[in-house]
Protein backbone atom coordinates (compact mmCIF):
# COMPACT_ATOMS: atom_id res chain seq x y z
CA UNK A 1 0.00 0.00 0.00
CA UNK A 2 0.77 3.95 -0.63
CA UNK A 3 1.13 6.28 2.12
CA UNK A 4 -1.60 7.98 1.01
CA UNK A 5 -5.45 8.41 2.28
CA UNK A 6 -8.53 8.31 -0.49
CA UNK A 7 -11.11 10.96 0.10
CA UNK A 8 -14.34 10.54 -1.37
CA UNK A 9 -18.02 12.46 -0.72
CA UNK A 10 -21.07 11.21 -1.39
CA UNK A 11 -24.82 11.24 -1.33
CA UNK A 12 -26.95 8.32 -2.61
CA UNK A 13 -24.31 6.94 -4.71
CA UNK A 14 -24.81 3.09 -4.12
CA UNK A 15 -24.85 1.71 -7.86
CA UNK A 16 -21.24 3.38 -7.97
CA UNK A 17 -19.63 3.27 -4.76
CA UNK A 18 -18.51 -0.50 -4.56
CA UNK A 19 -16.59 -0.05 -7.60
CA UNK A 20 -15.14 2.96 -6.58
CA UNK A 21 -13.98 1.56 -3.71
CA UNK A 22 -13.03 -1.76 -4.57
CA UNK A 23 -10.57 0.31 -7.21
CA UNK A 24 -8.63 2.43 -4.47
CA UNK A 25 -8.20 -0.78 -2.21
CA UNK A 26 -5.28 -1.63 -4.40
CA UNK A 27 -3.85 1.76 -3.44
CA UNK A 28 -5.00 2.70 0.20
CA UNK A 29 -5.15 1.23 3.30
CA UNK A 30 -7.33 4.85 4.82
CA UNK A 31 -10.60 4.99 2.84
CA UNK A 32 -12.48 8.35 4.19
CA UNK A 33 -16.10 8.67 3.24
CA UNK A 34 -17.81 12.04 3.89
CA UNK A 35 -21.52 11.26 3.27
CA UNK A 36 -23.69 14.65 2.80
CA UNK A 37 -26.98 12.03 4.26
CA UNK A 38 -27.45 9.32 1.94
CA UNK A 39 -30.65 7.37 1.83
CA UNK A 40 -29.62 4.49 -0.10
CA UNK A 41 -26.76 1.65 0.85
CA UNK A 42 -23.81 3.99 -0.04
CA UNK A 43 -23.29 3.93 4.10
CA UNK A 44 -23.62 0.07 4.73
CA UNK A 45 -21.78 -0.67 1.45
CA UNK A 46 -18.92 1.44 2.27
CA UNK A 47 -18.96 0.26 5.84
CA UNK A 48 -18.33 -3.26 4.72
CA UNK A 49 -15.39 -2.29 2.87
CA UNK A 50 -13.58 -1.07 5.46
CA UNK A 51 -13.98 2.85 4.76
CA UNK A 52 -14.09 5.21 7.63
CA UNK A 53 -17.63 6.92 7.08
CA UNK A 54 -18.38 10.26 8.76
CA UNK A 55 -21.40 12.06 8.11
CA UNK A 56 -21.43 15.59 7.38
CA UNK A 57 -23.87 18.97 7.19
CA UNK A 58 -23.04 19.95 3.73
CA UNK A 59 -21.46 23.24 3.40
CA UNK A 60 -20.15 23.26 -0.42
CA UNK A 61 -18.11 21.06 -2.60
CA UNK A 62 -14.77 22.05 -1.80
CA UNK A 63 -15.17 22.73 2.39
CA UNK A 64 -16.45 19.26 2.61
CA UNK A 65 -13.79 17.72 1.00
CA UNK A 66 -11.60 19.40 3.43
CA UNK A 67 -13.43 18.32 6.35
CA UNK A 68 -12.66 14.50 4.91
CA UNK A 69 -9.00 15.76 3.78
CA UNK A 70 -8.54 16.96 7.50
CA UNK A 71 -9.54 13.47 8.94
CA UNK A 72 -6.90 11.26 6.78
CA UNK A 73 -4.28 8.98 8.41
CA UNK A 74 -1.68 10.50 5.91
CA UNK A 75 -0.82 13.36 4.41
CA UNK A 76 -0.72 12.27 0.84
CA UNK A 77 -4.50 12.76 -0.41
CA UNK A 78 -6.42 10.92 -3.12
CA UNK A 79 -9.24 13.10 -3.47
CA UNK A 80 -12.02 11.41 -5.99
CA UNK A 81 -15.52 11.04 -6.74
CA UNK A 82 -18.11 8.12 -5.82
CA UNK A 83 -18.22 7.97 -9.52
CA UNK A 84 -14.88 7.72 -10.68
CA UNK A 85 -13.00 4.32 -10.99
CA UNK A 86 -9.22 4.11 -10.68
CA UNK A 87 -8.02 1.71 -13.09
CA UNK A 88 -4.87 -0.79 -12.57
CA UNK A 89 -2.05 1.68 -14.44
CA UNK A 90 -3.05 4.58 -11.99
CA UNK A 91 -2.50 2.46 -8.94
CA UNK A 92 0.57 0.72 -10.09
CA UNK A 93 1.76 4.44 -10.72
CA UNK A 94 0.98 5.80 -7.61
CA UNK A 95 2.37 2.66 -5.67
CA UNK A 96 5.44 3.54 -7.48
CA UNK A 97 5.91 6.81 -6.20
CA UNK A 98 8.34 7.98 -3.89
CA UNK A 99 5.50 10.94 -2.31
CA UNK A 100 8.78 12.82 -0.58
CA UNK A 101 8.11 15.96 -1.53
CA UNK A 102 4.95 17.89 -0.87
CA UNK A 103 5.61 20.44 -2.93
CA UNK A 104 4.57 18.31 -5.94
CA UNK A 105 0.86 17.68 -6.90
CA UNK A 106 -0.16 14.79 -9.36
CA UNK A 107 -2.23 15.80 -12.46
CA UNK A 108 -4.51 12.58 -13.71
CA UNK A 109 -6.14 11.74 -17.29
CA UNK A 110 -9.60 11.05 -17.22
CA UNK A 111 -11.64 8.64 -19.63
CA UNK A 112 -15.27 9.85 -19.33
CA UNK A 113 -18.45 7.90 -20.40
CA UNK A 114 -21.90 9.07 -21.50
CA UNK A 115 -23.71 5.68 -19.88
CA UNK A 116 -21.60 3.33 -21.23
CA UNK A 117 -20.21 5.00 -23.97
CA UNK A 118 -16.63 6.00 -23.60
CA UNK A 119 -16.20 9.47 -24.89
CA UNK A 120 -12.79 10.24 -27.09
CA UNK A 121 -13.28 13.66 -28.33
CA UNK A 122 -15.15 17.64 -27.19
CA UNK A 123 -13.97 18.54 -23.72
CA UNK A 124 -15.00 15.33 -21.72
CA UNK A 125 -12.09 13.88 -23.83
CA UNK A 126 -9.62 15.67 -22.78
CA UNK A 127 -10.62 15.71 -19.35
CA UNK A 128 -7.92 15.81 -16.40
CA UNK A 129 -7.51 16.77 -13.02
CA UNK A 130 -4.59 17.08 -9.95
CA UNK A 131 -6.37 14.88 -7.60
CA UNK A 132 -3.11 13.49 -5.68
CA UNK A 133 -1.70 16.11 -3.63
CA UNK A 134 -0.09 16.44 0.54
CA UNK A 135 -2.28 18.19 2.86
CA UNK A 136 0.20 19.82 4.28
CA UNK A 137 0.49 22.21 1.44
CA UNK A 138 -2.99 22.26 -0.75
CA UNK A 139 -6.25 22.60 0.29
CA UNK A 140 -9.46 22.63 -1.81
CA UNK A 141 -11.02 26.33 -2.52
CA UNK A 142 -14.40 27.13 -0.39
CA UNK A 143 -16.59 27.56 -3.19
CA UNK A 144 -20.11 25.73 -2.92
CA UNK A 145 -19.82 24.68 -6.52
CA UNK A 146 -16.69 23.96 -9.06
CA UNK A 147 -14.28 23.86 -6.41
CA UNK A 148 -10.55 24.25 -7.31
CA UNK A 149 -7.53 23.41 -5.69
CA UNK A 150 -5.65 25.91 -3.96
CA UNK A 151 -2.29 25.50 -5.34
CA UNK A 152 0.88 27.51 -3.84
CA UNK A 153 3.14 29.03 -6.21
CA UNK A 154 5.97 26.46 -4.98
CA UNK A 155 4.42 23.55 -6.42
CA UNK A 156 5.78 21.23 -9.16
CA UNK A 157 2.85 19.55 -11.12
CA UNK A 158 3.33 15.99 -12.87
CA UNK A 159 1.13 13.85 -14.85
CA UNK A 160 0.31 10.57 -13.54
CA UNK A 161 0.26 7.54 -15.70
CA UNK A 162 -3.37 5.53 -15.76
CA UNK A 163 -7.18 7.32 -15.31
CA UNK A 164 -9.60 7.82 -13.33
CA UNK A 165 -12.50 6.54 -15.54
CA UNK A 166 -15.83 8.53 -14.60
CA UNK A 167 -19.22 7.51 -15.01
CA UNK A 168 -20.51 11.16 -15.71
CA UNK A 169 -24.27 10.47 -16.46
CA UNK A 170 -26.41 7.50 -17.27
CA UNK A 171 -28.91 9.15 -19.59
CA UNK A 172 -30.09 12.44 -21.38
CA UNK A 173 -32.45 12.43 -18.80
CA UNK A 174 -29.96 12.66 -15.63
CA UNK A 175 -27.72 14.86 -17.93
CA UNK A 176 -30.61 17.30 -18.41
CA UNK A 177 -31.04 17.37 -13.97
CA UNK A 178 -27.53 17.69 -13.57
CA UNK A 179 -26.96 20.72 -15.76
CA UNK A 180 -29.95 22.03 -14.69
CA UNK A 181 -28.71 21.55 -10.84
CA UNK A 182 -25.64 23.30 -11.71
CA UNK A 183 -26.79 26.41 -13.46
CA UNK A 184 -28.78 27.14 -10.43
CA UNK A 185 -25.89 26.48 -7.68
CA UNK A 186 -23.47 28.75 -10.63
CA UNK A 187 -26.22 31.82 -10.51
CA UNK A 188 -25.97 31.94 -6.88
CA UNK A 189 -22.24 31.51 -6.49
CA UNK A 190 -22.70 34.64 -9.48
CA UNK A 191 -25.23 36.64 -7.62
CA UNK A 192 -22.93 36.44 -4.27
CA UNK A 193 -20.24 37.82 -6.20
CA UNK A 194 -22.05 40.11 -7.99
CA UNK A 195 -21.21 39.18 -11.25
CA UNK A 196 -23.34 40.22 -14.23
CA UNK A 197 -24.50 38.49 -16.95
CA UNK A 198 -23.22 40.54 -19.79
CA UNK A 199 -24.71 40.46 -23.61
CA UNK A 200 -21.71 38.49 -24.17
CA UNK A 201 -22.00 35.65 -21.56
CA UNK A 202 -25.86 35.67 -22.46
CA UNK A 203 -24.98 35.55 -26.19
CA UNK A 204 -22.01 34.68 -27.59
CA UNK A 205 -20.46 32.36 -24.78
CA UNK A 206 -23.51 29.60 -25.04
CA UNK A 207 -22.14 29.32 -28.69
CA UNK A 208 -18.18 29.49 -27.98
CA UNK A 209 -18.44 26.45 -25.88
CA UNK A 210 -20.92 24.54 -28.42
CA UNK A 211 -18.11 25.11 -31.21
CA UNK A 212 -15.38 24.14 -29.38
CA UNK A 213 -16.31 20.99 -27.77
CA UNK A 214 -18.30 20.15 -31.38
CA UNK A 215 -15.69 21.09 -33.56
CA UNK A 216 -12.59 22.57 -32.41
CA UNK A 217 -12.48 19.50 -30.14
CA UNK A 218 -13.73 17.20 -32.58
CA UNK A 219 -17.06 15.95 -30.26
CA UNK A 220 -18.34 15.30 -33.81
CA UNK A 221 -16.06 12.16 -33.82
CA UNK A 222 -17.94 10.81 -30.97
CA UNK A 223 -21.60 11.06 -33.03
CA UNK A 224 -24.58 11.93 -31.47
CA UNK A 225 -23.15 11.53 -28.46
CA UNK A 226 -20.65 14.28 -28.96
CA UNK A 227 -23.66 16.29 -30.34
CA UNK A 228 -25.68 16.06 -27.38
CA UNK A 229 -22.88 16.60 -24.85
CA UNK A 230 -21.91 20.00 -26.53
CA UNK A 231 -25.47 21.22 -27.28
CA UNK A 232 -26.01 20.45 -23.22
CA UNK A 233 -22.54 22.43 -21.58
CA UNK A 234 -23.96 25.17 -24.11
CA UNK A 235 -27.38 25.25 -22.47
CA UNK A 236 -25.83 24.95 -18.94
CA UNK A 237 -24.24 27.94 -20.32
CA UNK A 238 -26.68 29.85 -21.34
CA UNK A 239 -29.58 29.16 -18.17
CA UNK A 240 -26.83 30.32 -15.56
CA UNK A 241 -26.80 33.43 -17.12
CA UNK A 242 -30.13 33.67 -18.35
CA UNK A 243 -31.32 32.93 -14.97
CA UNK A 244 -28.73 35.11 -13.13
CA UNK A 245 -30.47 37.98 -15.55
CA UNK A 246 -34.01 37.57 -15.40
CA UNK A 247 -34.78 35.48 -11.82
CA UNK A 248 -31.95 36.65 -8.98
CA UNK A 249 -34.82 36.26 -6.59
CA UNK A 250 -35.45 32.61 -7.43
CA UNK A 251 -31.70 31.96 -7.75
CA UNK A 252 -31.03 33.15 -4.20
CA UNK A 253 -33.62 30.87 -2.63
CA UNK A 254 -32.97 27.93 -4.60
CA UNK A 255 -28.94 28.33 -3.66
CA UNK A 256 -29.88 28.02 -0.20
CA UNK A 257 -32.07 25.26 -0.85
CA UNK A 258 -29.86 23.95 -2.73
CA UNK A 259 -26.71 24.22 -0.59
CA UNK A 260 -27.36 20.78 0.95
CA UNK A 261 -27.75 18.77 -2.05
CA UNK A 262 -24.70 16.81 -3.26
CA UNK A 263 -24.87 15.88 -7.27
CA UNK A 264 -21.77 14.42 -8.31
CA UNK A 265 -20.33 17.10 -11.41
CA UNK A 266 -20.44 16.07 -14.49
Amino acid sequence: MAPVSVVIITKNEAETIASCIVAVQLISDDIIIADNGSTDNTVAIALKHGCRVYHDQWDGYGINKNKGIARAKYNWILSIDADEVADTGLAIAILELSLNDPNTVYDIKFKSYYGKKLIHFGSWGRDHHIRLFNRTKVKWSASPVHETLVLPKSVTIKRLGGHLHHYSVKDAAEFMSKADHYAKLSAGKYLMSNKKPTFIKLHVAPLFHFIKNYIVFLGILDGRTGFDIARMISKHTRLKYQLLKEQPGYIYEEATKLKDELVVEY
